[in-house]
């Protein structure tokens, strides 16, 4: 097996996080984090734009019985691109508690994707972010979307705010459930009330197909830890206004950040800033992930 190094400027995620105060309610799901690895099981893809440190199964089963969380989405990485092979192998070892989001090509064969779906994956993950990866066009993507349709899976999209106006209309054009990963990324230095952002609430308003993540405060953050309350305002809004279609995860193991690393308990204690009653928190974290990816209550 190849050796890999990680980055010699990659943060490590914090080996020892606190014991949350909130307490989670029963059937919670972290609905975005991740696996890297380890390199030399799973290597990483030749064709990535970072080497991370090693990140398994093991270690994220770990900080979701800390955290007190039932259950695991994991999205595929893209340090990994299209092979979900430690994706899929933390899927079959979680016993039913973990679903997982994909990188798939539309070259991809019907038994790999019925190999997909058994293990747990229900949905593809269309990444445009430039420093990550190098976005196809839109063909390759409505490809893609021909050949997950039939098993009903949903489409993750990860962009930036400035980059909504360009792609709204591909986006659009999507039949299936579209997840948007971490609010769009909204500039937080700007008003929650301004325009960037209600292109944003308005693409959610007027296509009730639009689901959202209100994750990764501390990559949206300005202000910084422990309290990120710059984000606050604009992940209120979205549940708010979406009470129905909101996810919320840790994003574990925090891949690319370069300001500092966050302590896991700390972001589970931001849940009841943005989601501030009872009901909110149940349909954030536990109905709305189990109706996507359980198909169910827990």
């Amino acid at each position: 097996m190849a050796d890999f190094t990680m980055d010699a400027d990659w943060l490590v995620f914090e080996p020892n996080p606190t014991k949350p105060h909130f307490v989670l309610p029963r059937g919670a799901v972290d609905a975005h984090c991740h696996v890297f690895g380890p390199g030399n099981e799973f290597p990483y893809a030749p064709e990535r734009k970072y080497t991370p440190c090693d990140a398994g199964k093991d270690q994220l089963f770990a900080l979701r019985d800390l955290l007190g969380f039932d259950k695991n989405v994991i999205v595929q990485a893209t340090c990994h691109g299209a092979d979900n092979s430690a994706m899929l192998d933390a899927l079959v070892s979680s016993g039913d508690r973990a679903r997982g989001v994909a990188t798939i090509s539309p070259e991809v064969s019907d038994q790999q994707l019925a190999e997909m779906n058994e293990a747990g994956v229900r949905g593809v993950r269309f990444n445009y972010v430039r420093r990550l990866v190098d976005p196809k066009p839109d063909a390759y993507y409505h490809r893609i979307v021909e050949r997950i349709a039939p098993l009903g899976w949903h489409v993750v999209v990860y962009f930036e705010a400035a980059d909504l106006a360009e792609r709204r209309n591909f986006f659009t054009s999507l039949e299936t459930t579209v997840v948007v990963d971490h609010m769009g990324r909204p500039d937080v230095t700007k008003s929650v009330d301004g325009a960037e952002f209600a292109m944003f609430l308005r693409l959610m308003a007027e296509h009730e197909n639009f689901w959202s993540k209100v994750t990764c405060p501390e990559r949206l953050s300005v202000t910084g830890p422990p309290d990120y309350d710059d984000v606050v305002p604009f992940a209120r809004r979205v549940v708010e206004m979406f009470p129905d279609r909101v996810l919320w995860g840790t994003d574990w193991p925090h891949p690319n950040l370069k300001s500092h690393m966050p302590d896991d308990g700390k972001l589970v204690d931001f849940i009841p800033r943005i989601a501030p009653s009872g009901e909110l928190r149940e349909k954030l974290l536990v109905e709305n992930p189990h109706r996507l990816y359980w198909e169910g209550t827990p």
